[in-house]
């Protein structure tokens, strides 16, 4: 299941049922799970370890340095779930000591040609982003949110659990869990309705969400006395506190509502 001209380090980890395409590098310290599929033209390199039955295709990069002038060598990390799809020049570069020292993918994403994914980012399951979708370093994407192409997230963002963010969007601020958001710079315009029933929320858990938002982000209150009006007059659902804790937790910001005149742009 290895082609000839794949160039494998001795001291590589190759799982059972792996299958590695031509001229493909694998580096000394990588570990590749059993039944992953990788094709042609691979870079792995560096401290990477891959789970199982990941798909990686041709001229992918993974555990390279990352792009930052302050790295010096030092021995950082890539930690990559199971059950991912990585196409054609994806870059998932290693993290840095000046985070957590490691790059994470959890499992079942789908990173869709030219996707670049910074040092420290982290991805949880289920994530999709479209082609040419970039991150900074140190950004967060939770559970099933999905980047559309060419996004564009600053360092230290943070993307919520089933958000949903248009493509050719420029990210600055933090995008609120449940919420939809468009535009350079990026703009919320609703919750994620779609995305919500498409996950099996609970029509009660939506409708704590609609309560939510239009307190948080449609009223004239400070955010936080719009916080403590949602957590007195909406019911306390489990959604509804992973999006207020979300907000009270940001460092940056969140990104609030569309205005009327940015509306006619879109």
């Amino acid at each position: 299941m290895i082609h000839p001209t794949a160039i494998i380090h001795p001291g590589a980890k190759i799982g059972p049922g792996v299958s590695i395409g031509p001229y493909t590098v694998i580096g000394e310290e990588v570990e590749v799970g059993p039944e992953c599929e990788i094709h042609s033209h691979v870079v792995i390199e560096g401290r990477t370890k891959i789970g199982a039955r990941n798909k990686i295709f041709p001229f992918v990069s993974i555990g390279a340095p990352p792009q930052h002038l302050k790295y010096g060598g030092e021995p950082t990390r890539v930690e990559i779930g199971d059950d991912n799809v990585i196409r054609e020049y994806v870059t998932i570069n290693r993290g840095t000591v000046l985070d957590k020292g490691v790059t994470k993918i959890g499992n079942g994403c789908f990173l869709m040609a030219y996707v670049h994914v910074a040092h420290d980012c982290i991805l949880h399951d289920g994530v999709i982003m479209a082609n040419a979708a970039t991150l900074g370093g140190h950004v967060e994407i939770g559970e099933r949110a999905i980047l559309g192409g060419l996004v564009a997230v600053h360092q230290f963002c943070r993307i919520g659990p089933l958000a949903f963010i248009g493509g050719a969007s420029g990210v600055n601020k933090d995008i609120p869990p449940f919420t939809m958001a468009r535009g350079n710079p990026a703009r919320l315009y609703g919750l994620n309705l779609v995305g919500l029933r498409r996950a099996g929320l609970r029509p009660e858990a939506i409708e704590a969400l609609r309560q939510a938002f239009r307190i948080l982000f449609k009223s004239s209150l400070p955010l936080k006395e719009a916080l403590a009006r949602v957590r007195e007059e909406v019911s306390p659902l489990d959604e509804l506190e992973t999006l207020l804790s979300f907000i009270q937790s940001s460092q940056r910001g969140v990104a609030r509502l569309v205005s009327k005149v940015e509306e006619n742009d879109f």
